[in-house]
Order: C-alpha cells, then structure tokens, then sequence
C-alpha cells in the first residue's frame, strides 16, 4: 500500500497512537476509513463513466501512447522534416559532407550568385 512496508505502516500506527492518544484515535480511523471508501467510490465511478464514454474497446486502450510527457517535439519535428534519413547529430554535423560540399582555402572567396535573391 502506498510503497509502505508492513514494518512502516507498524511504526505509523504506533506514532499515531502515542500523538493522537487511545481517546482520539478511533475517531480519526474511522473518518480515515470514511475517506478512503469515498476515494474508492470517486475511482470507480470515474472508470464506469471513462468505459461508457469510450465504448467498446475500452480495456483494449494502451494508456502509455496516451501520456504527453512522452512526447518531444524536437524528435517530432525531425522526424517530419527528414523522412527516413539518419539522424545527424550536433557533433557530427561538421564530419557530415554531402556531394556539393567543399571546404574553402585560407584566403579563398566563397561562391556567390549573381541570380539568387
């Protein structure tokens, strides 16, 4: 429950017990139990309602896909712009040379068109 050993929920218990003192403590276990019971009410009537809004289908849903943390637009984006060509990485992008591709000389003028805008 919550991640909690039996040895945790145990010490829990009695630090309750010495703070909240034998007289208060079964008053605050039951409107803890109340809570819990809402919380268990709230839950499945979400489910119920999520199942009848989604239809058949609805166990089938694999909710990972569905989880926007998952998503990152820079992969996104590169992954529209280059269709199926590998993926270049910052390092590599000054080892990367296509065919029309040269190194200038020292000293040496850049090509310029005249036509260009």
């Amino acid at each position: 429950m919550f991640g909690l050993s039996s040895e945790k929920i145990l010490i829990l218990l009695v630090l309750a017990l010495f703070i909240l003192g034998p007289e208060r403590l079964p008053r605050y276990a039951k409107s803890f139990a109340q809570f819990v019971k809402k919380m268990r009410t709230m839950a499945n009537s979400a489910q119920a309602q999520m199942k009848d809004e989604l239809g058949e289908g609805f166990e089938d849903l694999d909710w990972k896909k569905l989880d926007p943390r998952q998503y990152d637009p820079r992969r996104i984006i590169r992954e529209a712009l280059l269709d199926d060509s590998p993926v270049v990485k910052h390092a590599d992008l000054n080892q990367v040379k296509t065919k029309s591709q040269t190194r200038l000389n020292l000293g040496e003028a850049p090509p310029f068109d005249n036509e260009a805008t």
